[in-house]
């Protein structure tokens, strides 16, 4: 059974959607600041590597939505918490946002190349997010918007993941065409969290907010 909702603010929106707007802000400036930028052949990590002209752009960018992702984990978990009552599944939401949060800052303090760099990966753990918080609103009727959304999101990411490890269709993802791949990716990695927490701040302001989206 849904928990009741008390209408007002909720915790989700405070910090859950501005990682991903901060995020690609600064990247969106790093690129401007890299004119020979290949977008098809280089990863995103290089916009704050030894080659670009102004890395700090990139890198503090990094850091930043890194502590913000850790404190919208915290606000999804709250959310969640509110609305169903399930403390595990939104505690497990949040571990997976800190960590991730974590990777981010690290990645940043280690810009590429630096083999440390690669706790960005932890970012990656995002992806069950969905998951998570499918599991936590399973008891929910009124917010199957949200619940496709979410299924939605999980199915792309994980098609991206098996095509991008060559898992399948190998060849596919080359040199000439890998950034392309890593933008499509890390767009609906970063997206569906905006929407989600769009959605869920929606509900968590009251009955009707949420019919307007049809939950």
């Amino acid at each position: 059974m849904t928990r009741p909702v008390t209408p007002g603010v909720g915790p989700c929106s405070d910090w859950a959607w501005r990682p991903p707007v901060f995020a690609a802000a600064a990247v969106a400036a790093a690129t401007l600041a890299y004119p020979d930028f290949n977008h098809a052949r280089q990863y995103l990590s290089e916009l704050g590597g030894a080659t670009a002209p102004q890395p700090m752009i990139f890198n503090l960018g990094v850091l930043t939505a890194g502590l913000m992702a850790g404190l919208a984990g915290i606000g999804f978990g709250l959310a969640i918490q509110r609305l169903t009552g399930a403390r595990i599944a939104g505690a497990l939401v949040a571990i997976v946002f800190i960590l991730a949060g974590y990777g981010l800052v690290a990645a940043a303090i280690f810009p590429w190349p630096d083999p440390r760099h690669l706790a960005i990966n932890l970012a990656l753990g995002i992806q069950l997010a969905p998951l998570l918080l499918l599991w936590s609103l399973r008891s929910t009727r009124d917010m199957a918007g949200l619940k496709w959304f979410l299924a939605a999101a999980f199915l792309a990411m994980g098609v991206l993941t098996v095509i991008t490890k060559h898992l399948v269709m190998p060849g596919l993802v080359n040199d000439a065409n890998v950034g392309w791949w890593e933008r499509s990716y890390a767009v609906i990695l970063v997206g569906w969290v905006a929407v989600a927490a769009w959605l869920l701040d929606r509900k968590l302001k009251g009955p009707a907010a949420a019919q307007a989206y049809g939950a």
